[in-house]
């Protein structure tokens, strides 16, 4: 399956973005790999003891794992997949970072979560250009009723974040199995209540500017042993890179150093 967005695609996407403050890409994944992830989750929720949290935010009927690339191999493929990394350097533009990689279960009986916005954590006058932009992978349905995003359309362009707890009109963002919901950082959202006897699953998978703190630490959250296998791309997601030449520099020169690559130039060899 070619998964690769056309140009076209991308431009449109990140205009969506733009304009609503997100868009959702259909057919995103091939079924062989949602598979893959479906199963991986399983597992590592029987393995590593998930529970569900007791907190208003996280749910008391969502099982969250975080730090996936640290678990297993098949997550590799989510931060580069061709069908939202264009998207999303379209967004955020050069330089953008891994913030969180994180599975959402939403099992029967969750209430609601709360309205929010993901960068209202980021001490920045709103409303302003993204700085976050977040994706949500759909592994199964998402519809109204198993608890797909709600969302508030054009609350990215609001001059605050939402008081937490406060109630608003929002649209669920209902796609098939294998699809993808991309968004500002700064849109009003939140989970769906499950009215459902089936779990609704999907994978967070997030990002940030390069001059923005990521979420998960990820230079601490994975082993060096672990990243110096990854693809080039996905060491300078997770923080082995430097901003334009100068944030994120080790002994000026650039981390991938540190897993045997060649150093890039820093922003003072132009000068």
């Amino acid at each position: 399956m070619d998964d690769t967005l056309s140009n076209a695609d991308v431009t449109r996407h990140a205009e969506e973005v733009a304009e609503r403050g997100f868009t959702v890409v259909e057919a995103a994944l091939d079924d062989g790999l949602v598979d893959d992830l479906v199963d991986a989750l399983a597992r590592l929720e029987d393995e590593l003891g998930i529970e569900p949290a007791d907190n208003s935010f996280e749910g008391t009927h969502t099982r969250r794992i975080y730090n996936l690339l640290a678990h297993d191999a098949v997550f590799q493929r989510i931060p580069t997949h061709p069908a939202i990394l264009p998207i999303v350097d379209a967004v955020l533009g050069d330089g953008a970072l891994l913030s969180t990689l994180s599975s959402i279960t939403i099992e029967p009986g969750e209430t609601a979560q709360p309205i929010h916005a993901d960068d209202q954590l980021i001490p920045i006058a709103k409303p302003h250009d993204a700085v976050v932009c977040n994706s949500m992978l759909a592994l199964t349905d998402f519809t109204e009723e198993n608890g797909a995003t709600r969302l508030v359309p054009g609350s990215h362009t609001a001059d605050a974040s939402p008081e937490y707890g406060s109630h608003h009109p929002t649209v669920p963002a209902e796609m098939p199995r294998g699809s993808v919901l991309i968004w500002h950082g700064s849109l009003w959202h939140g989970g769906g209540a499950n009215r459902t006897d089936e779990r609704r699953i999907g994978i967070a998978n997030n990002y940030c500017a390069g001059f923005i703190r990521q979420q998960e630490n990820q230079q601490l959250g994975l082993a060096p042993e672990l990243v110096g296998h990854f693809e080039p791309r996905l060491q300078q997601l997770v923080g082995y890179s430097v901003y334009r030449g100068l944030i994120g520099h080790i002994d000026k020169a650039d981390p991938r150093s540190l897993l045997g690559a060649t150093s890039g130039k820093m922003v003072w060899d132009a000068s």
